[in-house]
C-alpha cells in the first residue's frame, strides 16, 4: 500500500455544442489531490474552499472510499489536501475531476487493483454519463457511448496549436437545474441538425480543418433551452465569433462559455466578457488549451 499519493486531474468542457452527453474535452486547468496516510483530515485550497464539505461528504474522498468498498478492503484513515484550479458549478467538470481524484488516489494507495477502463465505468456510474468522466481520466476529446449498459468511449484526435478562452461568469448554473430545464422530447428536425454538426466537430478537429467549427459548434438540443435560464448566453457566443473565436459554445450545463481560438485570444475574451458586462454578468476570462493529457500520478 502506497503511503503518499499526489493526483493531477483536468478540467473538461462537455457537450462541445451537438455533442450533448456524448462528446467532451480536457482542458488545462487543472485539480490536485495529495493524499497519505494519517489521523482523517480533508483541507481544500483554491476554488471552492469555503463551499466544499471537509468530513466524509467530501465528493473527492466518497469516491476514494469507493474503490475500498469496490475490492472488499478496510477504508484507510487518510489525510486528504484538494488543490483546485477548477471553478464550481460553471461547467468545467469540477465534480467529475472529485471523482476521478479520489478514485485514482484510492486505485494507487490500495496498490493498483482497478484497471484505468474499471476506474472509467466507477466514475460515469456515479456522474451519470461520460462527457466529463472520460476526458478527465483520458485526456483529449472523447466520445462517450452506452450500449446495453456497457459505456464504450474513443478518443478524436486534435489539432495542437488549438487554444481556448473561457468567460466564466460569477453566476453558477447547477448542473441539475440546467437539466432539469430541458424537455423530455425532440424534435426530428432538432435531432438531424445535431447530429449532422456533431459528425462535422469531429471531422473538423481530426482533419484540422477549422473552417468549418463555426457550424460544427452550433446546437438545438440543449443551449436553446438554456438560454431562457441564462439569457446572455447568446450574446457573449455571439461576441466570441464576431472577433475571431472559430467555434463558441456554452460549456457543459454552463455557465461558462468556451470560445476554439487560433489567435486574437485577447480580443476575443475583451469582447466576451464585454458582452457579459452589457449583460448585467461579472465574469474572469481564462486564457488556456485542450490537453490530451488525462489525469495523472505525480512522481516524486
Amino acid at each position: 500500500m502506497n503511503e503518499n499519493i499526489v493526483v493531477k486531474v483536468p478540467a473538461t468542457s462537455a457537450n462541445m455544442g451537438p455533442g450533448f452527453d456524448c462528446l467532451g474535452i480536457a482542458l488545462n486547468v487543472w485539480n490536485e489531490v495529495k493524499v497519505s496516510k494519517g489521523p482523517f483530515s480533508i483541507k481544500v485550497i483554491g476554488k471552492g474552499q469555503d463551499e466544499l464539505p471537509t468530513d466524509d461528504n467530501n465528493l473527492v474522498y466518497k469516491s476514494f472510499r469507493k474503490v475500498f468498498e469496490k475490492i472488499g478492503e478496510t477504508v484507510p484513515e487518510v489525510r486528504l489536501e484538494c488543490t483546485n484550479g477548477i471553478p464550481l458549478t460553471r461547467g468545467m467538470g469540477s465534480s467529475s475531476a472529485a471523482l476521478i481524484g479520489g478514485l485514482m488516489s484510492g486505485n494507487a494507495m490500495a496498490g493498483f487493483p482497478l484497471s484505468t477502463p474499471e476506474m472509467l465505468r466507477m466514475g460515469a456510474e456515479i456522474e451519470k454519463h461520460p462527457d466529463n468522466v472520460a476526458p478527465a481520466l483520458l485526456g483529449g476529446v472523447q466520445i462517450g457511448i452506452y450500449d446495453q449498459g456497457e459505456l464504450v468511449t474513443a478518443r478524436v484526435p486534435f489539432p495542437e496549436d488549438i487554444n481556448v478562452v473561457l468567460y466564466v461568469p460569477c453566476q453558477t448554473m447547477p448542473t441539475d437545474q440546467a437539466r432539469n430545464i430541458l424537455p423530455p422530447e425532440i424534435q426530428r428536425k432538432d435531432a438531424i441538425y445535431n447530429i449532422g454538426r456533431a459528425a462535422l466537430l469531429v471531422q473538423c478537429l481530426m482533419t484540422g480543418d477549422l473552417g468549418n467549427l463555426k457550424y460544427a459548434t452550433q446546437d438545438m438540443l440543449h443551449q436553446p433551452d438554456r438560454q431562457k435560464q441564462f439569457f446572455p448566453m447568446k450574446n457573449i457566443i455571439s461576441a466570441a465569433m464576431a472577433s475571431g473565436a472559430l467555434g463558441a459554445f456554452l460549456s457543459g450545463a454552463g455557465s461558462s462559455i468556451m470560445a476554439l481560438t487560433k489567435g486574437r485570444e485577447y480580443t476575443i475574451g475583451y469582447e466576451m466578457a464585454d458582452a457579459g458586462m452589457k449583460s448585467g454578468l461579472d465574469g474572469e476570462i481564462v486564457f488556456t488549451s485542450p490537453t490530451a493529457r488525462g489525469a495523472y500520478i505525480e512522481k516524486d
